[in-house]
């Protein structure tokens, strides 16, 4: 039976012709070896949110009851969306476009939104391994130059700004980011980072430009070494004077937060991005795998180390951020004794007695508890005569978020290591390679689609990959500016969170709803060789209610809140306060708002904005149909839009690149039969 040929019936905008296509079109690239992959999934999930985010969270939201909670979430949403996409990529073998396009023509969009947010993503991303590069660069000195101060105009005093508040913080904004006061001034290009932005994208482009042939042996140095120098922190930072205290902080649990649904949300969201979900790169490496690769073991795994990655880094965070807040609150305690002495001996305070005179002896929970025990008055007075409170906990809160973390709290830690270049070359050395192996990932989420979806690019794949590296370069340009670092916050809040939980739950609505569930499961237990329990029981189908129910309730759930949360608090940045020397909080102006939407809806709008144009084809194609004349083949069977075999969307058999060793098939079709 002849089919209506698609120069006949109209092909949709954007679908290949028949007679356009190779008759054999070029080979998959496959992974050289399993550990390759494997390093490359961890790869892109552990990166830099669980060294600086992961901590920060655990600390602020109850400590142990934020990781139970964590880990609950992880288990329940996490691994089923995360297994969900590694299925798709293996067993359709294309990346995130031809793998939504596969389950339904009309949810094409959703590969080009995992496109979008990780162009967005990559951007500012990028910027941040600039930033490690810049620290690298200057730790490669005798003295680290964030040690101490430097000599104001007059070369006899510090400079002010650094002396009111810290040689780290001096350091970061003004000597790196040479920062501005707001967003809405540019104050033009920063030269040094912009020179390290340059060689950001030379070494992500040196990764990529042949394939995941060049990446994957990359990823055997960027994924492996960040766990080497992880674990010297980790000896290094127990043996510090303190190191136990910040332990101790971190996992005291505190299960009232539980209650707070502000922790579930930070939880939620922190599972989702740490898996990478949503980006398309997930699906992408899983894309070159072999048919019968047991990726829910895969998937198992890679959650596995994620999480105790983030365990392990939380705890070398705290054990560094205790020492450093022992040292801090030392000095507080020796500062406050010596100004009680002084205030005691003009009698200013005749009937205080000390705690002891000898400060060496006092250490800061003792000189906290003796502070705390004092009448509220005589509290009052004390303060007003500027002796303060030393609390360990204080210290520890202070820059633990985010960039705060890495660049001021954390350099500042090491400033009192003994061989602080040393450490500092190591932090910086593991910060640039969590930060690579994770652009990587990105730059495949956004390459593997678009070469898949157009095969001609795949003929010019190196041109392909210098070009699109070669604009992130030029558009990355404004987030090194003196406001620039101001723009990278706004990507990172707010170009990604809401776009990508909009995406996966589209994911799981197009697999759960649309393709269905069972039939999905069905081709998974057949690529697995998954076999049913005694009385045909499949103890796996607790995947399907998840997508069906609990994975798609909790994305929903977690992009309500979100909505919510940018509703009652309007968006905010932190600013620096050149002349008060100290961060502050500033709204965004009425243009940055604008552009704040503008990412959110760009991100977003190519799921509606494609389904209504498959809609609109599919209705076109019907009139077309209707208003043909009879033909001897009107009996014949009209081939569907949304027949997932149809080769004019795009679904070709794809072969696969032999692995070493021929131990796999060389060839699949694209829904996983051999060829």
């Amino acid at each position: 039976m002849e089919k209506v040929k698609p120069e006949e019936e109209g092909t949709s905008p954007g679908e290949l012709r028949l007679e356009g296509l190779p008759e054999e079109p070029p080979a998959r690239p496959a992974w050289s070896s399993k550990a390759e992959y494997i390093l490359a999934q961890v790869g892109f999930s552990v990166g830099l949110g669980n060294v600086w985010r992961f901590p920060y969270l655990c600390h602020q939201n109850g400590g142990g009851a934020f990781i139970l909670l964590y880990l609950l979430i992880l288990l329940v949403v996490g691994i089923p969306l995360f297994f969900l996409e590694l299925a798709a990529g293996q067993s359709i073998r294309q990346g995130s476009i031809g793998v939504w396009q596969h389950f339904s023509p009309r949810l094409v969009g959703i590969g080009f939104a995992s496109c979008v947010v990780c162009g967005f993503v990559s951007l500012y991303y990028n910027v941040i391994i600039a930033w490690s590069l810049f620290y690298l660069v200057n730790s490669f000195r005798a003295t680290l130059p964030w040690a101490s101060c430097p000599l104001g105009a007059n070369r006899s005093q510090p400079e002010p700004e650094c002396a009111q508040s810290s040689p780290t913080t001096y350091f970061w904004y003004r000597a790196a980011l040479d920062v501005s006061e707001s967003i809405g001034t540019s104050g033009g290009v920063n030269p040094a980072l912009a020179g390290c932005l340059l060689g950001a994208w030379a070494l992500v482009c040196g990764a990529l430009i042949r394939g995941i042939k060049s990446s994957g042996k990359v990823l055997y140095f960027s994924s492996v070494f960040p766990y080497v120098v992880l674990l010297c922190f980790l000896v290094r930072g127990l043996l510090l004077d303190g190191a136990a205290d910040g332990v101790r902080i971190m996992f005291t649990p505190q299960l009232a937060v539980w209650g707070d649904m502000q922790v579930w949300r930070q939880a939620a969201t922190q599972v989702f991005f740490s898996l990478g979900l949503g980006f398309g790169s997930v699906i992408a490496y899983s894309s070159y795998n072999p048919r019968h690769n047991d990726c829910h073991a895969d998937g198992l795994l890679v959650a596995g180390i994620n999480f105790l990655t983030s365990l392990l880094a939380t705890l070398v965070v705290f054990a560094v951020l205790g020492f450093r807040a022992t040292a801090v609150a030392r000095a507080c305690v020796a500062r406050n004794v010596e100004l009680l002495a002084q205030l005691l001996g003009t009698g200013a305070l005749p009937t205080l007695a000390p705690p002891i005179t000898d400060p060496a002896a006092l250490s800061p929970p003792q000189y906290s508890a003796w502070y705390h025990r004092l009448p509220a008055e005589l509290g009052t007075a004390l303060q007003g005569h500027g002796v303060t409170d030393c609390r360990l906990e204080d210290e520890m809160n202070k820059g633990v978020e985010g960039t705060g973390l890495a660049f001021i709290t954390f350099t500042e830690a090491m400033t009192l290591f003994p061989g602080s270049p040393f450490w500092s070359v190591l932090f910086f050395l593991m910060l640039l390679n969590l930060g690579l192996s994770t652009m990587l990932g990105n730059m495949q989420g956004i390459l593997t689609p678009l070469l898949d979806r157009y095969p001609p690019l795949q003929r010019r794949t190196t041109l392909f990959t210098g070009v699109c590296c070669a604009v992130g370069f030029l558009l990355g340009l404004m987030f090194v500016q003196r406001s620039g670092s101001y723009f990278v916050s706004m990507f990172d809040d707010y170009s990604a969170t809401l776009p990508l939980v909009a995406v996966v739950a589209c994911e799981a609505v197009s697999v759960a709803w649309v393709y269905g569930t069972d039939r999905f499961l069905a081709e998974v237990e057949d690529m697995l060789g998954w076999k049913p329990w005694r009385r045909g029981w499949r103890p796996w189908r607790v995947y399907g209610y998840m997508w069906r129910y609990g994975s798609l309730l909790a994305m929903l759930g977690l992009l309500l809140a979100s909505l919510g949360q940018i509703c009652r608090s309007p968006p905010t940045y932190q600013a620096w306060d050149q002349a008060q020397a100290e961060e502050t909080r500033e709204p965004y102006p009425p243009w940055a708002l604008a552009m704040l939407i503008l990412l959110i809806v760009l991100a977003t709008l190519p799921i509606p904005a494609l389904y209504l144009r498959q809609l609109a084809w599919e209705w076109q194609a019907r009139r077309r149909q209707q208003g043909a004349p009879p033909r001897a083949e009107e009996q014949e069977e009209v081939e569907s839009p949304a027949d997932p075999e149809r080769l004019a969307n795009g679904y070709l058999p794809v072969r696969t690149q032999e692995p070493p060793g021929g131990e796999e098939e060389a060839g699949a079709s694209l829904l996983g039969g051999p060829k």
